[in-house]
């Protein structure tokens, strides 16, 4: 379990938490006082880019090497000691296992000698609040669309804490589609942002692609189809055709995966009732999909918002502000805390009637 026995809602008005991310290939550290974010240091792991994909092992070793130097440097932009944080925060899953052990058993070891609250943090709860850092004025219920490497997933958030999963991937998460893509037009690691770069020179139209269960009145998601549809157009072409059209396909593939992602999204708003969207993970720093959505939002007199680009990305400060609500609510851990690789959101929920 992630959380003990329920305790006493934390009395401090505005707590000292520092926020831990290790569950891939982001090492981060931040500490927040309250709502506000005093400092948020991320280091990214350069070495996977050789191997076309994050490499666990190598992952592991990088959070091993990187951790301790990155909690000082984020305690030192903060202007604070561990005598002054309050709680530590850190992420217990899901993610790759080796990975969030380094985060999880760092955490343990601090709260162990400073004698501090420990709050186990899920994932995607905390790319959930990364909204919430950049837009203090939210306040559920709200729609979220998490669109990251690992996860395609459309939620309904009732209230703080409150989780209900509406749809989510049944295969590839959009992340991997993207990254996958990349890998077969020859665009290295990571794909989202160079063919999002690519495809804001190309023709949409230049060829169409298939949008994964696009009939239907299901919201779960599907990109194993529209990847393979991408490799065997692109077997199709000789060398010169594709140079020449590059940017066309990253266009064409780039509709079909967002369009999905958008159309869902609406529809599922309009469906259960939601008149705020959020978008949250890695995927949400994409330019069309932010634009596209908004623009279909806006026909339904509906809101968006998005993070700001540096909370896209796997930081600890997403994970200091989830775990500020589960502390506001006296939900924390002790030190049977372990990491979960694999940790359904909705069974962290409070509650979703």
């Amino acid at each position: 379990m992630i959380y003990s026995q329920k305790q006493t809602p934390f009395k401090k008005e505005a707590p000292v938490i520092l926020g831990i991310e290790t569950s891939c290939d982001e090492t981060s550290a931040a500490v927040l006082r309250g709502e506000t974010l005093l400092s948020n240091v991320i280091a990214s792991q350069a070495v996977h880019v050789q191997f076309g994909g994050v490499v666990p092992e190598l992952a592991s070793r990088a959070h091993l090497r990187k951790i301790v130097p990155l909690v000082d440097e984020a305690l030192e932009r903060a202007r604070v000691t561990l005598d002054d944080v309050d709680a530590v925060a850190v992420t217990a899953g899901p993610g790759l296992v080796g990975a969030l052990l380094v985060g999880v058993n760092y955490a343990k070891g601090l709260i162990i000698a400073q004698k501090k609250p420990l709050v186990g943090v899920h994932h995607l709860e905390g790319h959930i609040y990364s909204n919430f850092l950049s837009h203090p004025e939210l306040e559920p219920p709200l729609l979220v669309l998490i669109v990251s490497g690992g996860h395609t997933m459309l939620v309904g958030m009732k209230d703080h804490l409150h989780y209900r999963t509406l749809g989510s991937t049944r295969d590839d998460a959009v992340g991997e589609a993207y990254d996958k893509v990349a890998k077969i037009l020859g665009l290295g690691y990571p794909g989202g942002p160079v063919i999002d770069r690519l495809a804001q020179q190309g023709d949409p139209n230049f060829v169409t692609f298939p949008k994964g269960l696009e009939k239907g009145t299901t919201f779960d998601f599907s990109y194993s189809g529209l990847k393979t549809a991408v490799l065997n157009f692109v077997r199709s072409l000789d060398e010169a055709t594709l140079k020449a059209h590059l940017a066309d396909v990253c266009a064409a593939f780039q509709k079909a995966a967002i369009d999905i992602l958008v159309e869902k999204t609406i529809r599922a708003a309009r469906t259960f009732g939601f008149k705020t969207i959020t978008v949250a993970g890695g995927v949400a720093a994409n330019s069309y999909l932010r634009r596209a959505l908004k623009d279909q939002a806006e026909q339904y007199h509906l809101q968006v918002f998005s993070p700001a680009m540096e909370f896209c990305m796997d930081n600890g400060a997403m994970i200091a502000r989830a775990a500020l609500e589960r502390l506001r609510q006296g939900y924390v851990s002790n030190l049977e805390l372990n990491a979960f690789p694999s940790l359904p959101l909705d069974e962290l929920s409070v509650t979703y009637e």
